[in-house]
């Protein structure tokens, strides 16, 4: 099965599709792709190491890592990175430390899969940007219109996502998930440790 069908799988009728894959380790390193709607690759994360790994959710850590786009442009990350994919919400979250405090960059998306040691996903353009005092603003509504009429987005598509948009927004104002005020701590220091345990090997 191709990972365009893996994927598409999630795109059937509910946003709770369950698909059977393997589970990434605590401590592998793993590659990220993110997808579009129409299977095309939009870019490709090279190194994540795996922090937590079950069949719903999957925590990793990354810090100057190479990404290349799909016109084959690369650039390295620059912050250290946490990021939060799950199976069953239309949305990951990537929680960037910076000086002044923690961003988080949240990718309205389809849920991941799992699949020959990299992550997978397809973005659907609409962007929720959080700032350190937990105000957010959400990004590239045009961007999201022009591609679902482009693409053809299923009408099913649009509703779960306008209402992952919403569940994601109630998890801000609540500090739930990686907006949680120890998350950032917790996983921060597991990624340390696998760091440094690295470092001894």
């Amino acid at each position: 099965m191709s990972t365009q069908c893996k994927i598409y799988i999630y795109l059937c009728f509910d946003e709770k599709v369950g698909l059977s894959m393997s589970i990434p380790t605590e401590g592998e390193t793993i590659q990220i792709h993110s997808y579009k709607h129409n299977g095309k690759i939009h870019r490709v994360w090279q190194e994540t190491m795996v922090l937590k790994g079950t069949r719903n959710i999957v925590i990793g850590g990354n810090e100057k890592t190479l990404v290349t786009e799909s016109d084959g442009r690369t650039w390295l990350t620059r912050e250290p990175s946490i990021c939060y994919f799950h199976a069953q919400h239309w949305f990951n979250i990537i929680c960037m430390l910076r000086e002044d405090g923690v961003y988080y960059y949240c990718n309205i998306s389809s849920p991941f899969i799992y699949d020959n040691n990299s992550l997978k996903y397809i973005d659907y353009d609409l962007d929720v940007k959080v700032f350190p005092d937990m105000s957010y603003t959400i990004l590239d509504e045009d961007e999201f219109e022009d591609h679902k009429k482009e693409m053809n987005y299923p009408e099913v598509i649009d509703t779960i996502l306008h209402r992952n948009v919403d569940k994601l927004i109630s998890w801000i104002k609540q500090r739930k998930g990686p907006f949680a005020p120890d998350f950032i701590e917790v996983w921060t220091n597991r990624y340390m440790f696998h760091k440094q345990l690295r470092i001894r090997e």
